[in-house]
């Protein structure tokens, strides 16, 4: 790690367009990593949330006068490479014929509708999806609220691993670049100017969640909540099951007793069983936020436009698809992570109706199933005989990993998994029309299987 790599990286963000703002989080983020800035959380450092109240308890409020200062911001840079696609995740079918974006604009617009109020929605993309999302949308002219539809998230090098300077990739130079993360949605909204814009029109609050989170959508009592209580940030949370895997948990830290997120990525090999201890630390964050917009720009100015988040220092090759490319190194940051950032920040704990991430086919099978049905205002729900039991579907990767050989494979649609407990798939198998899962059912497939149609699985 040398001063030419930080200079040299500086320079390619320059050449590349950055703003300077950008720019100088992202040195602020190489020089603590320089300075040996531990990027890791111990379980000892830290202690559980309690007494964390739940949306089911707050009262019934006047739907107008809650939102009429509320923006909505969805969080869409992502693209849905992980289902081995290039193309932006919220363009993806999501349940019947709609598109994740389809029904995030359904929700506002029904929303809007329902209680006579501006609620502007806002994107926030990337190089790589602005163009395809803002074709999408230029089919909904009734968004237009008298603000931008999105703003962009920073880009910056990939470091070589050893050497950290910016890595050099000429098979495809665009894999030369990353996200900064989620928590870049903060200097991304004072830099574009869309933060200075929305105070100027009169917008305080807003609420920012991710595009594949269909749960994630805004309620008028949480937006009361937040006004009466005068808080500055709120975190949706969830209780934990033993599903929590990788998700982050909340935290007080013991020197100051402020709220904290911690990652996966964040935790020391040796505390790793202890991040699994979902009894124990008991509330998840659910990436949806509340956020005093007001507050947010006071933070912003006196930092010079840059929040100083808790590094996650990822690990990975230039090339993602290939294992044997040049070894990188990410300096990202969690958008919920800046919970430490505002005295004062407080959790709500809310159902896991309004936690639906989508990150895998496995994912996408069960919300694209009967599972879930589509209520009036485009409410994406689970129906009723499933609240709170999911079923675990579990799809060989190297056969359904990747959206087109998932979609090959599920050509009349995905079966009916409402009375399914579990469904395990190991092998290459297809589903014809009208097959129905009840219970826990596992298929092993050496060869190729076809389930035709109208077939009835059960174990």
């Amino acid at each position: 790690m040398t001063p030419d790599g930080l200079q040299a990286a500086q320079e390619k963000m320059r050449a590349g367009g950055q703003h300077e703002e950008a720019i100088r989080a992202f040195t602020r983020a190489y020089e603590r990593l320089a300075e040996g800035e531990s990027a890791v959380i111990p379980s000892a450092d830290i202690e559980p949330a309690q007494g964390v109240p739940m949306l089911a308890d707050l009262p019934q409020v006047d739907g107008p006068k809650a939102l009429e200062r509320v923006v909505v911001i969805k969080l869409n840079g992502g693209l849905a490479t992980t289902m081995g696609l290039q193309q932006p995740k919220s363009l993806v079918v999501a349940h019947g014929d709609l598109t994740f974006l389809d029904i995030i604009i359904g929700q506002t617009l029904a929303l809007r509708s329902r209680y006579g109020v501006r609620l502007p929605l806002l994107l926030m993309n990337s190089q790589a999806t602005r163009e395809a999302t803002m074709d999408a949308l230029a089919g909904h002219p009734e968004l237009d609220a008298g603000l931008p539809l999105d703003f962009m998230q920073s880009m910056i090098p990939k470091l070589e691993a050893e050497q950290m300077g910016p890595v050099r990739w000429p098979p495809n130079p665009s894999l030369e670049w990353c996200p900064p993360g989620h928590g870049d949605v903060y200097g991304a909204l004072r830099r574009s100017g869309i933060l200075a814009r929305l105070l100027e029109e009169g917008y305080r609050y807003a609420m920012i969640s991710n595009s594949d989170n269909l749960g994630a959508r805004v309620d008028p009592r949480i937006a009361a909540y937040v006004e009466s209580e005068r808080i500055p940030f709120l975190m949706e949370v969830v209780e934990g099951t033993a599903s929590e895997r990788k998700g982050g948990h909340i935290a007080h830290r013991c020197s100051d007793g402020q709220l904290i997120l911690r990652e996966i990525a964040q935790t020391p090999p040796e505390d790793e069983e202890s991040f699994r201890d979902f009894r124990h630390w008991h509330y998840y964050n659910a990436n949806s936020i509340w956020l005093d917009l007001e507050a947010l720009s006071g933070v912003l100015e006196r930092g010079g436009g840059v929040m100083e988040l808790p590094l996650i220092v990822n690990h990975k090759t230039v090339d993602p698809r290939d294992p044997d490319s040049t070894p990188v190194i990410q300096l990202e940051s969690a958008m919920g992570a800046a919970i430490e950032s505002f005295p004062g920040a407080a959790l709500l704990e809310v159902p896991r109706t309004r936690f639906v991430p989508v990150k895998t086919t496995n994912d996408l099978l069960v919300i694209r199933s009967d599972v879930y049905t589509l209520r009036d205002g485009m409410v994406v729900e689970p129906v009723t005989e499933r609240l709170g039991r999911l079923p675990i579907v579990d799809l060989d990767r190297e056969v359904y990993g990747h959206l087109d050989r998932f979609d090959a494979r599920f050509p009349a649609g995905p079966p009916s998994l409402c009375r399914a407990e579990r469904l395990v798939v190991r092998g290459d198998v297809s589903f014809g029309a009208g097959v129905t899962i009840r219970g826990s059912v596992e298929l092993e497939a050496p060869t190729r299987l076809a389930v035709g149609d109208g077939s009835q699985l059960s174990g």
